[in-house]
């Protein structure tokens, strides 16, 4: 068994949250874990990427192949497209509809869906308009964890318990919230896949 999985968006979107959960969750199963570093940049609200590799065998680089990512969850819409040459043919474009506009030469909305459909495989969500039905802005990214989650290999409730861990010192109130978005976004994929 073996995940890999880019990480696309903005600064400040919530990458790195992705990242740890899925990561915390990936370990409580005693599964390899390698990840690139972020790269981009994020304290600008530039485009961030990164590379997150899961397997039950040893993982000798953190960097995917070109052509080889089991899925690419974008946090926002265009920069999944950036990665489009990582998908694999049968790999999953996860992708929030919602832009985060910080060029002046963005290009149209619709034309973005529109090459993000046409991939075999995706699910695009507004995951902020979720987030902010449960009362937090804030929680997008775990809508789009969500949203991922039937294509992670790794179990509903460990993803849960990652989500415990990370959130945790947080307080009860965050960590309930950002299991609330993820299983809004699970049961969205589920409904739409």
């Amino acid at each position: 068994m073996k995940t890999d999985i880019i990480l696309a968006g903005v600064g400040g979107q919530g990458i790195l949250s992705i990242a740890a959960s899925i990561g915390m969750a990936a370990l409580k199963i005693n599964l390899h874990l390698k990840q690139a570093e972020v790269h981009g940049m994020s304290q600008r609200g530039g485009d961030v990427q990164s590379h997150l590799r899961i397997s039950d065998k040893e993982i000798a680089s953190d960097l995917i192949p070109k052509g080889k990512a089991d899925i690419i969850i974008s946090v926002e819409p265009m920069e999944s497209l950036r990665y489009l040459p990582y998908l694999s043919p049968t790999g999953w474009i996860v992708t929030n509809t919602k832009p985060f506009i910080n060029i002046p030469n963005y290009p149209e909305l619709e034309n973005v869906m529109n090459e993000i459909k046409k991939q075999k495989n995706y699910i695009m969500i507004d995951a902020d308009s979720i987030a902010n039905e449960l009362g937090s802005a804030r929680s997008s990214n775990m809508v789009m964890l969500g949203a991922a989650s039937p294509f992670l290999n790794i179990s509903f409730e460990t993803l849960e318990q990652g989500i415990r861990d990370i959130f945790g010192r947080k307080g009860e109130e965050v960590v309930n919230v950002n299991l609330a978005a993820l299983k809004a976004g699970r049961d969205f994929a589920e409904k739409n896949r």
